[in-house]
């Protein structure tokens, strides 16, 4: 009885052992995987982060011409105009012409009676002192007038002219012979030409502008004294520069550049931005000149840009149409 004991006491030793050796061995290989892990071995390979593709619109630098202009409103009217007077003064007893009568030189305006109470006299007539068409009719019948008041109004021949008034800040740029075009509600979409022919020699102290004429060309007669006008004049025109949407340039720390899409040698068929360093002239209605550091057909980044660095991964989504020549 007693040996059967001290052999169930040996075994139950001998089983606790082992369980106590195995919990060893599994935590010493958990700290042996932790240690290798520490040491910079990992059991799976770590995901590699890829560089980011910024989408962007292009469109082709153009080499072509540039428009300055100031944009100035004015009414049409005679270009040589010349007032009749009557030579007495009296009632106006009959008109001979309209305005839009043709006359000719002398011909008959209206007829005065310079009659008095008790006094009779024969009626004078006031003439045409050139030839063109009535414009203006001041006069009516049973009107009094004098001497020093205007009967009509004569513009001779068909010549137009508009009459601008420039600020005083833009008369640096007016000279004569400088192009104009010409814009009138009457005919939508059409414009007319003309020029500058005479430039104030004084500004205006009450308004600060100065009076500016400008010639129209007058196809068919179509033109109206009396129009209301708007005209572009040209003050510089420059050819054969590189022009480019203004929406394409960055203006940052200093620097004026826009971004450039072009192939990456080192990877084949990426496309990467470049950062181009330029040098801006006119910008008339969006359109910029660059007067260096770009290329006429180099495609130019529009849109997408801000994000953008030297170097940066794009991917054109949409080529925007250039910008016209002329």
């Amino acid at each position: 009885m007693k040996t059967i004991t001290k052999r169930a006491v040996l075994g139950a030793a001998l089983i606790i052992a082992a369980v106590f050796e195995a919990a060893l061995l599994g935590s010493c290989g958990k700290a042996n995987a932790a240690a290798g892990a520490s040491a910079g071995t990992p059991a799976a390979e770590a995901p590699v982060e890829e560089t980011p593709v910024f989408a962007v619109n292009t469109t082709p630098a153009v080499q072509g011409q540039i428009r300055d202009y100031l944009a100035l409103t004015g009414d049409i009217v005679a270009g040589s105009s010349v007032d009749a007077y009557s030579d007495v003064a009296g009632k106006i007893t009959r008109l001979y012409v309209s305005v839009g009568s043709r006359v000719s030189k002398g011909a008959p305006l209206a007829e005065v009676d310079p009659s008095r109470p008790g006094m009779n006299y024969v009626a004078g007539v006031a003439s045409a002192p050139i030839a063109g068409t009535i414009v203006s009719l001041p006069a009516q019948v049973g009107m009094t007038i004098s001497q020093a008041v205007p009967i009509a109004r004569i513009a001779g021949g068909n010549a137009l002219e508009i009459r601008l008034y420039v600020a005083e800040r833009f008369i640096s740029k007016m000279t004569t012979r400088l192009p104009c075009e010409i814009l009138l509600d009457a005919y939508p979409g059409e414009i007319f030409r003309g020029s500058v022919t005479e430039v104030s020699p004084v500004v205006d102290p009450a308004s600060r502008t100065m009076e500016v004429r400008v010639n129209v060309d007058n196809p068919g007669s179509r033109l109206k004294a009396g129009m209301f006008a708007k005209v572009q004049v040209i003050t510089e025109r420059k050819n054969n520069i590189v022009k480019i949407p203004s929406t394409a340039l960055i203006q940052r720390f200093g620097e004026t550049y826009v971004f450039t899409a072009e192939p990456d040698p080192a990877n084949p068929g990426v496309t990467v931005a470049r950062k181009k360093i330029i040098t801006p002239g006119i910008l008339v209605d969006g359109v910029l000149e660059v007067q260096t550091g770009l290329k006429a057909d180099e495609e130019v980044v529009v849109r997408g840009q801000s994000l953008l660095e030297d170097g940066s991964r794009i991917k054109v989504v949409d080529r925007v149409p250039p910008l016209s020549a002329t």
